[in-house]
């Protein structure tokens, strides 16, 4: 497996690859848990050569967020990708990926707006421009985002749709279902900020959201199940809720009603200093 942390070695490591078949990006910020070896492990399923992108991007973190307490440990993570048979780390600095008088941002309106755009403004222009960057500089055939950042993987498309990206196409950026823990709680690196009975308490997520689309698809009030959604978060022992949405999976446009169209049920909430996010699938009206 090969690490490297500069354009021209990655270049050449690319070209190399490419000439013995398809290539796969995976782009983390690394901590990297169960959640991301499964993108790994569907793109190995895919293409013949797959590459981990391992970058914490300041642009997407904001005033106040948790930039310099994110976990890095590049070393650990480079050990479970080598078992896991990756070929190539990119894993770039903050100057190499932003040097002197860099000055260009992407922004995506419509599927950015509302959601953790709006609790995160600038987050998705961050998401943006690095992941351009990453695709130009990889130059992969597909690439593997986890579902879990829905809202994320509908910017990134949007973005390969409107730049006419060809590597990867937008039609080769690939959701992978959420991985769960043992009590249905989403995987992620956020999670490692939790306390022992936090951790226990946010295990109400899943549950709550559950409830909520059963309700939803029983043919109940979708007003009334969000604040009942919210109200068990919070007896649960969450602090607060960003949103709790139902929106078109497609589009991400709001919805206050059971839709014939693929729907998702998106929620963020806080609980001690960490932000959970999550959302689900919600079964159209026949």
């Amino acid at each position: 497996m090969q690490i490297v942390h500069s354009l021209d070695p990655l270049r050449s490591a690319v070209a190399q690859l490419r000439q013995s078949g398809t290539l796969a990006l995976v782009p983390t910020m690394g901590a990297l848990h169960e959640g991301h070896l499964t993108l790994v492990r569907e793109a190995k399923k895919r293409a013949e050569h797959v590459a981990v992108s391992i970058f914490v991007n300041p642009l997407q973190f904001g005033a106040g967020e948790d930039l310099d307490a994110y976990p890095r440990q590049l070393e650990r993570d480079c050990a479970m990708l080598e078992k896991e048979g990756v070929a190539l780390v990119w894993a770039p600095t903050v100057d190499v990926m932003y040097p002197q008088g860099f000055a260009t941002n992407i922004s995506v309106s419509g599927v950015s707006e509302g959601l953790c755009g709006g609790s995160r403004p600038g987050h998705f222009d961050g998401v943006a421009t690095v992941v351009c960057k990453l695709f130009h500089q990889v130059l992969p055939d597909m690439a593997l985002f986890g579902e879990k950042d829905w809202q994320q993987l509908a910017v990134i498309r949007r973005t390969a749709r409107d730049l006419d990206l060809t590597r990867p196409h937008a039609d080769n950026i690939l959701g992978v279902p959420t991985v769960r823990e043992a009590d249905g709680l989403a995987m992620s690196s956020r999670n490692a900020y939790l306390t022992a009975e936090q951790r226990l308490q946010a295990a109400g997520l899943p549950a709550a959201m559950k409830k909520a689309i059963a309700t939803i698809e029983a043919g109940s009030s979708v007003a009334d199940a969000l604040a009942t959604l919210q109200s068990d978060l919070l007896a649960s022992g969450f602090l607060s809720i960003d949103y709790a949405e139902l929106r078109d999976a497609d589009n991400l446009i709001p919805l206050d009603s059971h839709s014939p169209r693929p729907m998702r049920l998106l929620v963020a909430a806080r609980i001690g200093k960490a932000r959970l996010i999550d959302n689900m699938a919600v079964t159209p009206t026949v």
